[in-house]
């Protein structure tokens, strides 16, 4: 492990069953189940490049150095998450392969170039800014509501970063599922993956993973429900095998 100091509020956990670490604080950020759902559900190419936005910590990025030898680059807009990602990069001697890049997404392309990576990865706010109250502490408002970018912005980025044939990974609440489809669309990119993601047996979908191609050809795989949890509080096994187990993946494909 690299030496990085700490700041007030921070501590460093372990990041699954990886040996690897994480900078966290309960004042700005720590990581939750969608971040790592993505992390495990996107496709990643052995080599080439991939792109994380609205990185925060940079969790993300950390899992998929895990999975892949591909370069990845991060972008975050507040800047003390991105001071933090950087860390966390340091922290577990990723600098060769993971460059953080404190700045709005919106200006990735013309920073970052067109079609310049083969997988961009998105766990973006959720709600619009007048979808309820917004939260008072200003790093969970922005993560949660969409403060510093749209939805549209986020395809429309994404769309621009990603080469022909290349994927678009992102988590997002169900409710949204028919703007995000077409505006996914709009942008040439087509969706060919979801798995909706269910608290337990009998109840509603509160998350759902989506994997889109750019110029893609029309034909969407709809994987098998997951159920986080099979009891009140143990963890289904999928996820008992991704915390606890060897597995580095959900499943990838639909059952026969």
């Amino acid at each position: 492990m690299g030496k990085v100091s700490l700041h007030a509020s921070e501590r460093v956990d372990d990041l699954l069953t990886n040996d690897l670490k994480i900078i966290q604080s309960d004042e700005v950020f720590s990581f939750s189940l969608d971040a790592v759902l993505l992390g495990r559900f996107c496709y990643t190419p052995p080599k080439g490049r991939m792109i994380d936005l609205c990185t925060g910590n940079g969790v993300i990025p950390l899992l998929l150095s895990t999975r892949t030898k591909a370069s990845i680059v991060a972008i975050e807009i507040q800047e003390r998450l991105a001071d933090m990602a950087k860390r966390n990069v340091e922290l577990n001697e990723l600098e060769q392969q993971i460059r953080i890049i404190h700045g709005d997404l919106k200006d990735a392309c013309t920073e970052l170039g067109h079609g310049a990576f083969d997988v961009v990865t998105v766990n973006p706010p959720y709600l619009p800014i007048q979808d309820g109250e917004q939260n008072r502490n200003e790093h969970f408002a922005a993560a949660r509501h969409e403060v510093f970018c749209t939805l549209e912005d986020v395809v429309r980025v994404s769309s621009k970063l990603v080469r022909a044939g290349g994927r678009v990974a992102m988590v997002h609440r169900p409710s949204r599922l028919v703007e995000i489809f077409g505006m996914m669309r709009a942008y040439k990119l087509e969706p060919k993956r979801i798995r909706f993601v269910h608290p337990r047996a009998g109840e509603e979908a509160n998350m759902v993973l989506i994997e889109a191609h750019k110029d893609g050809k029309p034909e969407l795989r709809t994987l098998p429900p997951l159920l986080v949890y099979k009891n009140k509080t143990e963890y289904c096994d999928e996820l008992m095998e991704l915390y606890y187990g060897k597995r580095d993946e959900l499943i990838q494909q639909p059952e026969n």
